[in-house]
């Protein structure tokens, strides 16, 4: 890992000190590591190695968020060493000759290990922070509950418990968001899609005609996050064309086995501290059905934030509280654990 992200150090711009130069203790690399047997794209950034680490697991499946997180919350990067990892399948880690067959849970767990593994080996840390987002939060909690001793702390956002129910509970939030707007169009769509379970491809209706009814699909809306996408130089307009193809490629590979996951059963006992980090405008995995599984979680300590102006993505809806209760609640938590140097500078 080590050499493969060196040779590509220029993917990603250095942290700099006073004086100009590269700021002593910093990394900023990026570059292609085998995880699993298939290349894929990982990105590791702080200004300290000394502080802990933080892995973010995107959501999706196959739908990659470093630019968002970058965008809205890389002053985190002073406070963790934040490792950015696209996903087997996903933006700069697709490829076409990625076998459908591996495209499964049990393969993103062991390609998550193998990652874990390489950053404990090469930031000298025990145990790394998780923060999963949408379907990195299932991720991320069957991770932790698979391998605890490597897991300082857990953060989910937008986070999945009983997926059926938060389908359920998003389908009839959209039929009844329809009525309201009494827009027939949409009722139309909905009606003719039915209540889930649905095929991935009805599910890109149900979410496709949601983000409209909540106003999510204007064209400045879209401007906008394009401009996110291609504003930190990581990624290019290749890489957006991978994205969306990556998208497709692993959520039609995918939904059918992880719309089932119910945490509930699965992970009914974490061993670290968890934080779920809510949005209460979140309509695609209603918050109700994330408090819920918390509510049932065995964990040592167990945290819920709500964010009242959020959607299904708080750090970027809301991002300075986010990061605010990152450093405030999680922060000490992970240095704890594991080893760390101070907080950011001011």
């Amino acid at each position: 890992m080590i050499a493969l992200l060196r040779r590509s150090r220029a993917e990603t711009a250095p942290f700099l000190g006073p004086d100009g130069g590269v700021l002593d203790g910093s990394i900023a690399e990026a570059g292609y590591v085998t995880l699993g047997g298939v290349r894929q794209w990982v990105m590791v950034r702080g200004a300290n190695v000394a502080n802990p680490v933080l892995i973010f697991l995107h959501g999706g499946p196959g739908f990659s968020e470093t630019r968002l997180f970058r965008h809205f919350n890389s002053a985190l990067e002073e406070a963790f060493t934040v490792v950015y990892w696209d996903q087997r399948g996903t933006a700069k880690s697709f490829n076409s000759a990625i076998p459908r067959a591996s495209m499964t849970v049990e393969q993103f767990l062991l390609d998550l290990d193998a990652l874990v593994e390489d950053v404990r080996a090469r930031l000298r840390t025990e145990r790394v922070t998780l923060f999963g987002h949408s379907w990195g939060s299932a991720l991320g909690v069957l991770y932790a509950h698979r391998f605890p001793g490597k897991v300082a702390a857990y953060v989910g956002s937008g986070q999945v418990g009983d997926w059926p129910a938060a389908e359920t509970a998003s389908y009839a939030y959209a039929l009844g968001e329809a009525g309201r707007q009494r827009n027939r169009e949409a009722l139309k769509t909905l009606r003719a899609i039915g209540p889930p379970p649905h095929t991935a491809q009805d599910l890109w209706v149900q979410r496709t005609t949601l983000q409209r009814l909540d106003g999510q699909l204007s064209a400045g809306a879209m401007w906008r996050l394009g401009r996110i996408f291609l504003g930190g130089g990581e990624y290019s307009v290749l890489d957006l064309a991978k994205l969306l193809r990556g998208f497709k490629f692993s959520l039609d590979a995918m939904w059918s086995e992880v719309s089932r996951i119910d945490l509930n059963e699965l992970a009914p006992r974490l061993e670290m501290p968890v934080f779920f980090f809510l949005g209460r405008q979140d309509h695609w995995v209603p918050g109700e059905i994330s408090a819920a599984y918390l509510d049932a979680l065995d964990a040592p300590s167990k945290e819920l934030v709500w964010f009242e102006q959020s959607g299904h993505e708080p750090f970027a809806d809301e991002p300075e509280k986010f990061n605010a209760s990152m450093l405030e609640l999680v922060w000490p938590v992970a240095r704890a654990a594991g080893r760390g140097a101070s907080l950011p500078r001011e």
